[in-house]
């Protein structure tokens, strides 16, 4: 056994960490100049709301939106160009989407308060025909829209659901734990969790089966456990809260906190960080055991590492439900997180080791931070006489994803190639790369480097378009009708939208209401006592 270890176990560890060097400076070059190729993928009539990768080897993309239809994208095929499968969708907009843990079934969800299960393996017998492709099963025992779904790691036949119920006085939110295997009607309140706020957010740990993360509209995000936070009453704990992170936000010269909404949530592939999109402020990354954030990302920078200048835009997130994604690559210590910005760009940022971003985290002693040195630092803290941490700023995007004339919302990262693809209120799904050709992909074109320019003023004719955006018609399985009108009406509604509300302060939106957070509440008020 020894001789055995001897002869080999350096060779062997050498030959690994050769390789894993090798392939890591392969990647780096091929990334040093981003994703500036691209490919437009059409087959939907109106926005794109969801994407999203089967696990494993990411075969399939599936992308569902407004135009009630979800469609599979075969990244086997030598060239991608269309869609492989297309199912007919639920009578509403399609919100969120998710692969089972075998990627044999896939759910979607959205404003019609269903559920619906789609077998991925068995083919719409008419590929791309309206009608074909029916669910598998649907489950309607939801009260409002569905604004998320999240399956589990491991198991086949659970998933988590998110959806929000609109009351005169209130917006309540529920997470459920469903389980397909369990008649419907016996579900009941043991896989139920209520909430007084909006859920905005859920999503199952890639690797820890009871773990789940979850945000809401009042900004908190929430590490649970399912053993805690469902079955009898008697047996639940907290809500099943098991980390509660920091999002409260200070700023010297604001007398104020501000609690910012937390929009999205992701963890990395191994479940060892977790970004968070929020409204009004930049994705921030926490690692799963310390509430305080690590790292924010912003676009201050350009990708050569000049700054942007006074005038020019870049990213923001005010006023749509943007996601964002992790990949594996280039290496596992550095991921690549992406997202959708305001800006009508998609954002790439490489995220450092933990180590590294340890290191450069500052944590501020309040006495220090009263005394005003931090004038324009933005901190984070649990409150207004705790410490302040302020994370490190990836302030140099890898690359900025253009292409698109809107807002883009939603992103996905393969797993294994290195494409990302972006939607968002167009109905094209933009698929970029760094090269014009990989095992799926030929003859990639170099996307345009301009950005459309947000007009200043409203244009004539744009609010008829505004009531046709917001009234309809849309596009249905039923009508075959060229969505380019209804295109435009919905990108003069939004730019409409962004010119009201785009550059709007955080801090004078969100200030920190004490009543909503009773603890924070009650352990400021005592130490201002003391």
């Amino acid at each position: 056994m020894s001789s055995r270890r001897t002869r080999f176990g350096p060779t062997d560890t050498l030959g690994s960490r050769d390789y894993e060097w090798a392939r890591r400076a392969t990647l780096d070059r091929t990334l040093v100049g981003g994703f500036p190729y691209s490919r437009k993928l059409v087959a939907h009539k109106s926005c794109v709301n969801a994407l999203v990768f089967s696990r494993q080897g990411g075969r399939w993309l599936a992308s569902a939106g407004d135009d009630f239809r979800i469609h599979l994208w075969d990244f086997h095929q030598d060239d991608l160009q269309k869609p492989s499968q297309s199912y007919a969708g639920p009578e509403a907009n399609v919100l969120t989407i998710d692969f089972s843990a075998t990627n044999q079934f896939f759910y979607c969800g959205g404003v019609d308060n269903v559920i619906l299960k789609y077998d991925a393996s068995q083919p719409p017998l008419a590929p791309n025909t309206p009608g074909t492709g029916s669910p598998l099963e649907v489950y309607g025992q939801h009260g409002d829209s569905v604004r998320g779904i999240s399956c589990h790691p491991f198991q086949e036949d659970i998933f988590l659901i998110i959806y929000f119920a609109l009351h005169i006085h209130s917006e309540d939110g529920m997470v459920i734990l469903h389980d397909s295997r369990v008649d419907e009607r016996t579900v009941g309140a043991q896989g139920t969790l209520q909430h007084t706020s909006e859920f905005t957010g859920v999503q199952a740990h890639p690797i820890m089966e009871h773990i789940f993360a979850t945000s809401d509209a009042h900004g908190q995000v929430c590490l649970r456990d399912t053993r805690m936070a469902f079955g009898p009453l008697k047996t639940r704990t907290n809500e099943g809260i098991v980390q509660v992170y920091n999002t409260k936000l200070s700023k010297r010269s604001m007398s104020a906190l501000c609690n910012p909404e937390s929009s999205n949530i992701v963890f990395d592939r191994d479940g060892l960080k977790l970004a968070v999109t929020m409204l009004h402020y930049l994705p921030t990354i926490y690692t799963l055991s310390d509430p305080h954030p690590l790292a924010v990302c912003s676009g201050r920078n350009q990708p050569d590492g000049s700054p942007i200048l006074p005038g020019q835009r870049t990213y923001s997130n005010s006023c749509t439900m943007k996601s964002g994604a992790f990949s594996s690559q280039p290496s596992q210590d550095e991921p690549l997180y992406a997202t959708g910005s305001d800006d009508f760009r998609g954002y790439v940022w490489k995220v450092p080791p933990l180590t590294h971003l340890y290191e450069c985290r500052k944590e501020i002693p309040v006495d220090e931070w009263l005394a005003g040195e931090w004038q324009n630092t933005v901190a984070f803290t649990q409150g207004h006489w705790q410490t302040r941490y302020v994370p490190m700023e990836l302030s140099t995007p890898l690359c900025r994803l253009n292409g698109h004339k809107s807002i883009v919302n939603s992103v996905a990262v393969h797993p294994t190639l290195l494409h990302v693809v972006t939607a968002g209120i167009e109905r094209d799904v933009i698929l970029h790369s760094p090269t014009s050709a990989s095992p799926s992909t030929q003859n990639l074109t170099l996307t345009p480097t301009d950005v459309r320019t947000l007009d200043e003023h409203v244009r004539p004719g744009d609010h008829g378009r505004f009531l046709r955006a917001l009234l309809g018609p849309h596009p249905t399985l039923h009508e075959d009708i060229d969505g380019a009108d209804d295109e435009d009406a919905t990108i003069s509604l939004f730019d409409h939208i962004l010119r009201e509300e785009g550059e709007a302060d955080v801090f004078a939106l969100r200030s920190w209401n004490e009543n909503i957070d009773s603890e924070d509440s009650d352990e400021d008020s005592q130490m201002m006592l003391d």
